[in-house]
């Protein structure tokens, strides 16, 4: 009972100077800093328990990564952050913690996040956004690329050929409407198009 008297006595002080900085802050706003830190220490501690498992099986740690896996696990982390966090179809994933809002660009949704503080409020916003998410992908990406880098590169292509045709579709949607035009044809084009005459 003396060392749960001394632990609380020694935390008193630490648990107001947090109280304070949270407070000043935050001036007011829900923030979820506790639920951050939170994350942040089951980012740390799988972090720990991945090198851990990576010592223990013996693997070796590369001397470098060659430049195009580098640039093909960039793409493909790229690419996965913005899955998880936009695309309607990981919508499933995001749904306990957010609320939808609408359409946001093509194939992605805009989304809220529903509860302020606390840790649903933490999960939703790492959940929305596709920059906070890299983190974890990319740490995702490299410990399997020390751990099985043929699967990994395999993955990593599925993703980096999915960012690819992205770029094909808007290349493409961006043809066909008249992105490739001549300037200043528009009104030629609109006068024969409403005259029912072929422009080209």
């Amino acid at each position: 009972m003396a060392i749960a008297d001394e632990v609380q006595r020694i935390g008193a002080p630490v648990r107001r100077w947090a109280r304070t900085q949270k407070r000043e802050y935050t001036d007011g706003e829900p923030r979820p800093l506790g639920a951050d830190l939170g994350a942040m220490g089951v980012y740390a501690g799988l972090v720990s328990a991945a090198a851990a498992a990576v010592r223990a099986s013996g693997k070796e740690l590369p001397e470098r990564i060659p430049f195009g896996d580098a640039a093909l696990l960039t793409v493909a982390t790229f690419r996965l952050a913005r899955r998880i966090a936009k695309d309607p179809v990981t919508a499933p994933v995001r749904a306990p913690f957010v609320r939808f809002e609408g359409p946001s660009g093509h194939a992605e949704v805009a989304e809220e996040v529903r509860e302020h503080g606390g840790v649903k409020h933490a999960v939703g916003e790492l959940l929305t956004c596709p920059f906070c998410l890299a983190q974890w992908v990319g740490t995702g990406f490299v410990f399997g690329y020390v751990a099985a880098p043929k699967a990994t590169r395999l993955a990593a292509l599925t993703m980096t050929m999915v960012a690819g045709s992205d770029v094909l579709q808007f290349v493409y949607d961006a043809i066909q409407n008249g992105a490739l035009a001549p300037a200043g044809d528009d009104e030629g084009t609109a006068a024969a198009e409403a005259a029912g005459v072929d422009a080209g």
